[in-house]
Protein backbone atom coordinates (compact mmCIF):
# COMPACT_ATOMS: atom_id res chain seq x y z
CA UNK A 1 0.00 0.00 0.00
CA UNK A 2 1.72 3.11 -1.20
CA UNK A 3 0.68 5.89 1.15
CA UNK A 4 2.35 9.16 1.90
CA UNK A 5 1.40 9.14 5.57
CA UNK A 6 4.34 8.10 7.74
CA UNK A 7 3.62 5.24 10.09
CA UNK A 8 0.48 4.12 8.28
CA UNK A 9 2.26 1.13 6.72
CA UNK A 10 3.31 -0.07 10.18
CA UNK A 11 -0.22 0.43 11.51
CA UNK A 12 -1.62 -1.70 8.67
CA UNK A 13 0.96 -4.41 9.38
CA UNK A 14 0.00 -4.50 13.05
CA UNK A 15 -3.70 -4.58 12.18
CA UNK A 16 -3.24 -7.41 9.69
CA UNK A 17 -1.13 -9.45 12.11
CA UNK A 18 -3.62 -8.92 14.93
CA UNK A 19 -6.48 -10.03 12.68
CA UNK A 20 -4.53 -13.12 11.58
CA UNK A 21 -3.74 -14.08 15.19
CA UNK A 22 -7.37 -13.58 16.23
CA UNK A 23 -8.63 -15.67 13.31
CA UNK A 24 -6.10 -18.42 14.04
CA UNK A 25 -7.39 -18.64 17.61
CA UNK A 26 -10.96 -18.76 16.35
CA UNK A 27 -10.09 -21.55 13.89
CA UNK A 28 -8.62 -23.57 16.76
CA UNK A 29 -11.80 -23.04 18.79
CA UNK A 30 -13.92 -24.14 15.83
CA UNK A 31 -11.75 -27.23 15.46
CA UNK A 32 -12.43 -28.06 19.10
CA UNK A 33 -16.16 -27.60 18.48
CA UNK A 34 -15.95 -29.85 15.42
CA UNK A 35 -14.25 -32.56 17.46
CA UNK A 36 -16.42 -32.54 20.59
CA UNK A 37 -19.74 -32.00 18.84
CA UNK A 38 -22.09 -33.05 20.50
CA UNK A 39 -24.41 -33.12 17.48
CA UNK A 40 -23.58 -33.63 13.84
CA UNK A 41 -25.08 -30.24 12.99
CA UNK A 42 -22.55 -28.60 15.34
CA UNK A 43 -19.73 -30.36 13.54
CA UNK A 44 -20.92 -29.33 10.07
CA UNK A 45 -21.37 -25.70 11.12
CA UNK A 46 -17.92 -25.70 12.75
CA UNK A 47 -16.31 -27.06 9.58
CA UNK A 48 -18.12 -24.40 7.52
CA UNK A 49 -16.95 -21.65 9.89
CA UNK A 50 -13.38 -22.93 9.72
CA UNK A 51 -13.48 -22.79 5.93
CA UNK A 52 -14.83 -19.25 5.98
CA UNK A 53 -12.21 -18.07 8.44
CA UNK A 54 -9.40 -19.64 6.43
CA UNK A 55 -10.67 -17.78 3.36
CA UNK A 56 -10.58 -14.51 5.29
CA UNK A 57 -7.07 -15.33 6.50
CA UNK A 58 -5.91 -15.93 2.92
CA UNK A 59 -7.48 -12.62 1.83
CA UNK A 60 -5.71 -10.77 4.67
CA UNK A 61 -2.44 -12.44 3.69
CA UNK A 62 -3.00 -11.25 0.12
CA UNK A 63 -3.24 -7.68 1.39
CA UNK A 64 -0.37 -8.06 3.85
CA UNK A 65 2.05 -9.61 1.35
CA UNK A 66 0.65 -7.62 -1.60
CA UNK A 67 0.38 -10.76 -3.72
CA UNK A 68 -2.50 -10.93 -6.17
CA UNK A 69 -2.34 -14.66 -6.78
CA UNK A 70 -3.47 -15.33 -3.20
CA UNK A 71 -6.89 -13.92 -4.09
CA UNK A 72 -7.21 -16.62 -6.77
CA UNK A 73 -6.27 -19.25 -4.20
CA UNK A 74 -8.89 -17.79 -1.87
CA UNK A 75 -11.60 -18.15 -4.53
CA UNK A 76 -10.58 -21.74 -5.26
CA UNK A 77 -10.57 -22.52 -1.54
CA UNK A 78 -14.07 -21.03 -1.25
CA UNK A 79 -15.38 -23.38 -3.93
CA UNK A 80 -13.71 -26.41 -2.37
CA UNK A 81 -14.96 -25.49 1.10
CA UNK A 82 -18.50 -25.06 -0.19
CA UNK A 83 -18.42 -28.45 -1.90
CA UNK A 84 -16.98 -30.10 1.22
CA UNK A 85 -19.81 -28.78 3.38
CA UNK A 86 -22.42 -29.88 0.83
CA UNK A 87 -20.91 -33.38 0.69
CA UNK A 88 -20.71 -33.62 4.50
CA UNK A 89 -24.33 -32.58 4.77
CA UNK A 90 -25.43 -35.12 2.16
CA UNK A 91 -23.48 -37.92 3.86
CA UNK A 92 -24.83 -37.11 7.31
CA UNK A 93 -28.37 -36.78 5.99
CA UNK A 94 -28.03 -40.20 4.38
CA UNK A 95 -26.78 -41.68 7.66
CA UNK A 96 -29.61 -40.00 9.55
CA UNK A 97 -32.26 -41.19 7.12
CA UNK A 98 -30.85 -44.73 7.19
CA UNK A 99 -30.87 -44.85 10.99
CA UNK A 100 -34.39 -43.43 11.04
CA UNK A 101 -35.47 -46.03 8.52
CA UNK A 102 -33.83 -48.81 10.57
CA UNK A 103 -35.59 -47.56 13.70
CA UNK A 104 -39.00 -47.83 12.04
CA UNK A 105 -38.22 -51.27 10.74
CA UNK A 106 -37.42 -52.51 14.27
CA UNK A 107 -40.72 -51.29 15.73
Amino acid sequence: MNTNIPGLERAYEILFLAALIFLAIMVILCLIRAIIGPRIADRVVAVNMMGTMVMVMIAILALYLQEGYLVDICIIYAMISFLAVIILTKVYMGVYMESKHQGRRGE
